[in-house]
């Protein structure tokens, strides 16, 4: 290896707005610097970036002073700037979060009380100033987030795939990492092909603790695979723009919602239902090994035993139509079964530990010439311009070293 001359300084593996965003990060920050970015797939964006529902979150879910909170809040601003710069499409539409029953409206409160100490403005609202906003939604109070929006994410990981210079290798699957602390990495396809650079940044998503481990760290935990159903609103103009509920902070999802889509339709969902592969985007995708990989990995078994009422819940909801109508007429009475048309699922890449805890924050570790995103679904997207330059500061700074 040490003959042969480097194909890049940096290799980034994922062509998702992580990977995209790290790639620009570092030609920005160090311009000269020759990235490569190697994606299985035969385009950017195919997997979490193009699969979700386009929100640009504020950032008022999120523990103050997490990466989630700061990058968040950050990332919003900077998004909607980005966007307006270069001409995508975005819209700034502010959204309601809704308690629909008592139980609900502690929760609101601290929800309200946790955006301020992530200096986010929030307004408190009643019944009759809910309905002033949106008049089909229907509950006991809410909380409306003027700072949130919506935006076309393949069109962002687009310009930042074309705007980065790095050099992005489409249909690039990769089945080995040789890596030497002395030399740098080599990563070889399965078309055969090896590429060599001198750090290597993981930006896998749903496949980022496999490609941890061929590099020969430990990352400590699994991604589990959740995947989210969607519909699309036949009625779209039940809704004006973003409904949520009040989400359970036992979990990182947030619950059934309906979101304006950029394109004017009603995005309805997701719920979140183990997905039986990494890319199992429906009940009939099965991968045995992949399968097996979560069901031998103890976290699996852990959340199941301490969350099965939830789990059940979202099972139910999958497997019924009506049982997810149920759930949206909480928000919007008037939604009928035959309102939801089914669209497109996704699947989260959710980070679990071995004791079963559900990584709540970004994660982001480092090994010998590797820096690797091990926990970045939602708010990702939002957060991408911010955790690029997080990303590629730690992977100049392993340049560095080399």
């Amino acid at each position: 290896m040490s003959a042969v001359a480097y194909d890049g300084d940096v290799l980034v593996v994922g062509g998702g707005i992580v990977g995209l965003a790290t790639a620009y990060a570092v030609t920005r920050a160090a311009p000269g610097t020759r990235v490569v970015v190697l994606e299985k797939e035969a385009g950017p964006a195919r997997h979490q970036t193009g699969r979700n529902s386009g929100v640009i979150h504020s950032g008022i879910y999120y523990r103050p002073d997490s990466l989630k909170a700061r990058f968040a809040v950050r990332g919003a601003a900077e998004m909607v700037k980005f966007c307006a710069e270069y001409g995508i499409a975005h819209a700034v539409t502010g959204k309601l979060i809704v308690a629909t029953g008592r139980d609900e409206l502690p929760r609101l409160h601290a929800l309200a009380q946790r955006g301020r100490e992530n200096g986010i403005a929030v307004r408190e609202l009643g019944p009759a100033q809910i309905q002033e906003y949106e008049p089909e939604v229907r509950g006991l109070a809410a909380i409306h987030v003027a700072s949130t929006g919506i935006a076309d994410y393949r069109a962002v990981a687009r310009y930042l795939a074309e705007a980065s210079g790095a050099e992005i290798r489409y249909g690039a699957d990769i089945v080995r990492i040789d890596r030497r602390p002395e030399l740098g990495v080599a990563v070889r396809t399965a078309a055969g092909d090896v590429v060599r650079g001198k750090v290597l940044v993981n930006c896998a998503g749903l496949q980022c603790d496999q490609i941890a481990r061929l590099t020969g760290d430990d990352p400590g935990m699994r991604i589990v695979p959740f995947r989210g159903e969607y519909f699309d609103l036949a009625r779209p103009e039940l809704v004006r723009g973003l409904v949520y509920p009040v989400p359970d902070p036992a979990f990182p999802f947030l619950g059934v919602h309906l979101t304006r889509g950029i394109e004017g339709s009603v995005h309805v969902g997701p719920n979140a239902v183990p997905a039986l592969a990494r890319e199992g985007y429906d009940w009939a995708t099965v991968r045995p090994r992949e399968l097996a990989e979560t069901l031998a990995w103890p976290g699996s078994w852990r959340i199941a035993r301490r969350h099965w009422r939830y789990g059940a819940g979202e099972l139910r909801r999958s497997a019924s139509k009506r049982a997810f109508t149920d759930a949206v007429r909480r928000l919007v009475p008037a939604v009928t079964p035959d309102d939801l048309v089914a669209s497109p699922a996704g699947v989260r890449a959710q980070a679990v530990l071995r004791d079963g805890t559900l990584v709540d924050d970004f994660l982001i570790r480092e090994g010998a010439r590797t820096v690797h995103v091990l926990n970045a679904p939602s708010p990702a997207a939002t957060a991408s311009l911010p955790i690029g330059r997080e990303v590629a500061r730690r992977a100049l700074a392993a340049l560095a070293d080399a």
